[in-house]
């Protein structure tokens, strides 16, 4: 039989076409390849000529220590990996950029990668990702980076099969406050925003987003920047801490690579302006247990047989630390690190501490310690005074607070105040309860707790005289400013804390009413927050770079500060919580900021009682003042006529203090 060309060609054309379609779709039904980050990144990634000195085909084994973060990442009993690291050691392009690729081509999902700002977010989608993604086949057929005007692929999303990569900057709330996603790395925690639009601290509100999954993964990795301050030192610390041991070719036993086992020769032919007499090409290593001697190559070999040790309990969080010491890339020879040690060595010795900084953070991989003239918690403890929780002790005239709105509580600071400005501590605690209706909730208990008289040691009572409520949170802002104006005639104000404005006092008037008029301008009577100049505030509390701040003072008498020995036990810590340090965004100027991972509700309290005893100019008042406040309490039917209604002291109220304090942190 003769079967026309024509229709032989078509028959065949078909069955390919339905061949070829099979095998799509057997492709798809076909279970993931089941490989490691490690496995996938030898076989398939490949490196750009526009992100590498070295193009080509990714080698893992030239940084050993990618494979220890890769199987952590790969492990799913690890709900978080931790990397405190220095610079030049692979991080970003090697643990971070393998990972995504892995799974984008293997096991994708959404993913969200943060970074500072969202200049950085599209700096490493130009540098790094696209790249990668032009340079590694497998990538590249699933992701087209050069299509123009599609939704699916811009410079902050990248859409693919089963799931979408998204690069945000902290410094926009919409972009964090995003879609749920199971992986979310954040790239450089310090440099990120701790409080974006006062909607909270950017990283919790990324973790938030990988609550929906079982299968989650948050990746946590940055330099660390000041000690106490450094959010990847805290996340390490609560970590398993794992460390990379390097044995020594001279005695076989294991140490961490240190820059206190770097050592070079003082013995220059020739005085170098910066060096004096020490020869950076001299540099070599020690082993802390024979004394051996490396030289870049022994490390280098050493290094290649290192493997990583947990130093503390693992709780789902894997940690890794990793310094420059261990990478075996030109610029980070011993000779180019002992130059950079003596040039920093050289600015310290000249006041100038940025570059000892930077080695400290981006060599050694280490926070930056500040010394600090804090005294330690237990001392302060020890210091507590026998007087009851909610009596005023002898020698205290005034009363003030100062109160802190969070969403679920209020925080209160009640101090007694005395000539010299010597302070007593009344009460501190908090009331638990919704704060963002006024005169509902927790507001109802403070007002009870702020309206009620407090029984004096020597007889008679003290009522609270003035009361600064912080206002900053634009969330609760319009709960306090509804209720403190209807208070406003017994001393009760709204209040911001300028906490970049060093030169600010404590006390100033406000200028700017935010209620208007009919004519839509500024109400002569309305109500006008204030700025607490709360960097001078903690200066004279905690101490700063002249001299110890009042906390330290012991004894009695002016400025000194007294607290009761049934105070609540973190009050101690509170007090403690913030380091005076260089700002990661305000130059040439160091500012008090919050240890990462410590509340700090009972010195911002204590702040603004302080401001709310300077509305009261408690600190000019003369000794005629004071002998008129002593008789007023002595003598109290004397000074009842000439109260206002505003100050008239009312009956006294009950008031059960808030639940005391649990050891469970918040």
């Amino acid at each position: 039989m003769n079967i026309p060309a024509q229709h032989f060609n078509t028959s065949l054309d078909t069955t390919q076409a339905i061949k070829s379609l099979l095998s799509r779709m057997a492709a798809q039904l076909a279970p993931s390849e089941q490989i490691s980050t490690t496995e996938w990144s030898r076989r398939y990634r490949r490196l750009s000529a526009k992100a590498s000195a070295r193009p080509g085909r990714y080698n893992p084994d030239l940084t050993p220590w990618v494979a220890g973060m890769h199987a952590a990442l790969d492990d799913p009993t690890v709900s978080k990996v931790v990397a405190m690291k220095s610079a030049q050691v692979a991080w970003t392009d090697g643990v971070l950029m393998n990972y995504l690729g892995k799974r984008i081509d293997i096991d994708p999902c959404p993913m969200i990668v943060m970074f500072a700002k969202d200049q950085a977010a599209k700096q490493f989608n130009d540098e790094k990702f696209t790249p990668m993604v032009e340079a590694t086949p497998r990538l590249a057929a699933i992701i087209p980076v050069h299509k123009t005007r599609d939704r699916n692929n811009r410079s902050e999303f990248k859409s693919f099969p089963g799931g979408f990569a998204k690069f945000v900057g902290s410094n926009s709330p919409s972009s964090v406050k995003s879609t749920p996603a199971p992986v979310v790395a954040i790239e450089e925690p310090d440099d990120c925003n701790d409080n974006v639009s006062e909607q909270g601290d950017t990283i919790t509100l990324l973790e938030e987003r990988t609550k929906t999954f079982t299968r989650r993964k948050v990746i946590f990795g940055g330099t660390p920047t000041i000690e106490g301050i450094s959010r990847i030192e805290a996340a390490y610390r609560l970590s398993d801490q794992r460390k990379f041991f390097v044995p020594c070719h001279h005695c076989g036993e294991s140490h961490v690579l240190e820059w206190s086992n770097v050592h070079w020769s003082e013995e220059s032919a020739q005085l170098h302006e910066v060096f004096g007499t020490a020869d950076p090409q001299s540099a070599y290593y020690v082993c802390p247990h024979c004394g051996g001697v490396w030289d870049d190559a022994d490390k280098n070999r050493n290094v290649r047989k290192a493997d990583w040790r947990a130093t503390a309990a693992f709780h789902g969080v894997a940690g890794f630390y990793i310094n420059e010491l261990y990478s075996p890339f030109p610029g980070s020879t011993l000779p180019r690190l002992v130059e950079k040690f003596l040039v920093a060595q050289h600015a310290l010795s000249q006041g100038d501490d940025t570059k000892m900084r930077a080695f400290r953070n981006n060599t050694e991989g280490l926070p930056y310690a500040y010394q600090t003239d804090l005294p330690d918690i237990d001392g302060l403890a020890k210091r507590a005074e026998h007087y009851g929780e909610l009596t005023v002790p002898r020698g205290a005239l005034v009363l003030t607070a100062g109160v802190d709105v969070q969403h679920d509580r209020i925080a209160v600071a009640i101090w007694a105040w005395g000539r010299g400005e010597e302070s007593w501590l009344v009460y501190w605690g908090e009331i638990h309860g919704k704060t963002m209706v006024p005169e509902h909730g927790a507001w109802v208990d403070l007002e009870a707790l702020l309206s009620r008289q407090y029984e004096h040691e020597i007889g008679g009572h003290l009522q609270v005289r003035a009361v600064s409520i912080d206002s900053s949170d634009g969330q609760t802002s319009d709960a306090v400013y509804a209720f403190v104006r209807k208070r406003m005639g017994r001393n009760y104000m709204a209040v911001k804390g300028a906490s970049s404005d060093e030169g600010r006092e404590i006390f100033s008037p406000p200028k700017v009413a935010i209620d208007t008029n009919r004519q839509q301008k500024a109400h002569k009577y309305g109500l006008r927050p204030f700025i607490v100049g709360t960097q001078r505030a903690k200066d004279l509390i905690l101490g700063h770079d002249a001299g110890a701040g009042r906390l330290k003072l012991v004894g009695n008498g002016p400025g000194r500060m007294h607290w009761y020995s049934g105070v609540r036990p973190d009050f101690f810590e509170q007090m403690t919580s913030e380091v005076k340090a260089p700002h990661r965004t305000i130059r040439n100027r160091k500012v008090w900021q919050k240890k990462a991972g410590v509340r700090n509700e009972a010195l911002d309290c204590t702040v603004y009682a302080l401001h709310a005893a300077r509305s009261l100019k408690i600190n000019l008042w003369k000794e005629d003042r004071w002998q008129i406040e002593e008789a007023r309490l002595n003598q109290p039917t004397l000074f009842d006529q000439s109260e206002t209604p505003e100050t008239k002291p009312s009956k006294p109220q009950t008031f059960q203090p808030a639940r005391k304090f649990s050891a469970t942190r918040w």
